[in-house]
């Protein structure tokens, strides 16, 4: 390619990911990310049917794309990985081109049909680009739709397409304004990088004018970007006025535990600061507020290493820790409250032969009610690729520090429990440092007065890290029917100081909006926040990245039936791509062409 060329490529690659980076959490700009598309469409409309040329052009957006966005794929390949530096960079470009297919499939498609049916194409950029999103692996899995819900009135829409639905508003209503003046001003910018004389800057103003006096043409699209926006804001309207039948007082406790102890730190040392560190934070977060704590939440990770479920398989190799078990039961009874926790678990694939080749592992937060019981568990079940588990076996030999853990296999929802908070007799609960001349036994007979029966007060849907991105899998919850709300916790310390908390967050919010249920996130570093059913963040409180500390707010119950798209899942979203297909067919083989 020439040099202008390669100016128009570079500079729309970088158009598209700053705007729709900026658009995208942290930032939140989410307007931006209705002129991102501007790019694809110039750069499919000036190599229109050059598919080699548009492919490596999408494969180069794609790369700069993901380094502009999700930098962040780096450090974790190295953190959470353990690959060395010289790995992890071509494994971070592969992954770019690889988690990023639907830059190739969107220019290459794109400009098949536009070059067939010569006419809808506003229509057939949404259709590609919502059939890109379905049929292309991405990363995180973040999707286009996920950034225009940025705008909480738009993100309402969700209940009943989740986030595609609004890629398909996005890409109509983005080709309709490049169609109106976007193109015009590329066309200008263009022309002032290649210092042409024919410069058409000029005339801008009366070309714009000129094809703004078109969009009397354009009522289809503009009627389908208002019906968005029309639901959206009757959605907002219904559901603001729905308040929750009763409150449940969560405390959530940030600890910022270290990742791991290849650094030379005493492990023995780290880990008791730590356990000091996660009852002091309760203890002052149960401190602010005159209300009883009806629930404390840890995140993933919280204590890492550790089991508090002795059995078997935990007691050899040693992975249950007294001190840690005696912990969670002193604070539920301190509390008189729930402890939600994370876990190691572990199980023989035979109980008969107990050795260590026969021993899987579970990422595991389990319940403990306000007598400091053991309830239930959740073992995580889609697990994560490079962090959890590797792909292909000699990919351990690379990297040994990789987990080889276990899906779990249960989708029921957790409990949580009360019992009477009536005044008690004075009396005098452990600490922490007890539990170093105590076992667990001994610390469960001394809380044995204070032990009453415990009710069932509320269920909640329990998501570990990834899995509260991936609605599809969100929804196989919905064989246990409508839950009060949801917990998602998580460990983001493995991306470091970056964006990524708040996108893994922003992304996982939505799925309030889907079940329109509220949302506690406990992360390990941050950041934590709540939501409530209408994918706001609740009082626009989020904890810092890398610090410890505590947040507590009062989650709302809200009683509601399965949403339209818990229960359907895509159905509209197939719906629309199928109406669309068979009249893009019609246009091509019975209809009039333009």
């Amino acid at each position: 390619m020439k040099l202008k060329d390669w100016l128009i490529v570079l500079f729309s690659a970088l158009w598209i990911a700053l705007f729709a980076n900026y658009a995208f959490a942290p930032t939140s700009l989410s307007f931006l990310v209705w002129f991102a598309p501007w790019g694809l469409f110039y750069l499919e409309r000036r190599y229109r049917r050059q598919y080699k040329k548009l492919f490596w052009i999408a494969c180069l957006l794609a790369i700069v794309f993901y380094s502009v966005s999700f930098q962040w794929i780096l450090y974790m390949t190295v953190t959470f990985g353990g690959f060395p530096l010289f790995l992890a960079i071509p494994i971070f470009f592969i992954s770019a081109v690889f988690l990023n297919l639907w830059f190739p499939f969107f220019l290459l498609f794109y400009s098949f049909l536009v070059s067939k049916l010569r006419r809808e194409f506003a229509f057939i950029a949404g259709f590609v680009a919502l059939l890109g999103e379905f049929l292309t692996p991405q990363i995180f899995p973040w999707y286009w739709g996920s950034i225009v819900a940025g705008n909480i009135y738009l993100a309402q829409t969700a209940e009943y397409m989740s986030i595609y639905g609004l890629t398909f508003c996005l890409f109509v209503g983005s080709y309709l304004s490049f169609t109106l003046f976007g193109r015009s001003f590329l066309d200008t910018i263009f022309s002032l990088l290649s210092f042409s004389k024919n410069s058409k800057h000029a005339n801008l103003s009366k070309i714009q004018w000129k094809r703004l006096k078109g969009i009397r043409y354009y009522g289809r699209e503009l009627l389908i970007v208002l019906l968005f926006w029309v639901l959206g804001f009757s959605l907002y309207w219904k559901w603001n006025k729905v308040q929750p039948s009763e409150w449940i007082d969560t405390l959530v406790v940030q600890p910022n535990a270290p990742l791991e102890f290849r650094d030379g730190r005493s492990v023995a040392e780290t880990m008791l600061d730590l356990m000091g560190r996660i009852e002091r934070l309760t203890l002052q977060g149960a401190a602010s507020h005159p209300d009883p704590v009806d629930l404390l939440v840890l995140p993933e990770s919280g204590v890492p290493f550790f089991s508090a479920h002795k059995h078997a398989a935990t007691t050899s190799p040693p992975l249950y820790w007294d001190r840690f078990d005696s912990l969670m039961k002193i604070l539920a009874n301190r509390l008189n409250a729930n402890v939600f926790f994370n876990e190691l678990d572990a199980s023989y694939v035979d109980e008969k032969v107990r050795t260590r080749k026969n021993l899987r592992y579970y990422n595991s937060s389990t319940v403990y009610d306000p007598n400091g019981d053991r309830k239930t568990s959740y073992q995580k079940v889609y697990l994560l690729a490079f962090g959890e588990y590797m792909p292909f076996e000699f990919m351990y030999d690379l990297s040994p520090q990789t987990g080889r853990f276990e899906p779990g296999k249960s989708l029921d929802f957790l409990s949580i429990y009360s019992k009477s908070k009536s005044p008690q007799e004075p009396f005098t609960h452990l600490n922490f440092a007890d539990t170093a001349k105590m076992n667990i036994d001994q610390v469960s007979e001394i809380y044995l007065p204070l032990k009453k029966p415990a009710q069932e007060r509320a269920k909640f849907l329990p998501l570990i890290c990834y899995e509260v991105i991936i609605p599809e899998f969100v929804r196989t919850f919905k064989e246990s029917g409508s839950p009060d709300f949801i917990v998602n916790v998580t460990n983001d310390k493995w991306y470091g100081v970056s964006a990524e908390t708040f996108q893994h967050g922003d992304l996982g919010r939505i799925r309030s909006i889907e079940w329109r249920k509220w949302m506690v996130r406990s992360t390990n570093s941050g950041s934590s926040f709540f939501v409530d059913h209408l994918g706001q963040v609740v009082d626009k409180e989020f904890t810092g990245q890398e610090s410890a500390e505590f947040i507590r707010k009062k989650v709302g119950l809200v009683k509601s039936e399965l949403t339209f798209y818990v229960l359907y899942g895509n159905v509209l979203s197939w719906l629309v791509l199928f109406l669309l297909a068979f009249y893009f067919s019609w246009i091509h083989w019975g209809g009039k062409r333009t």
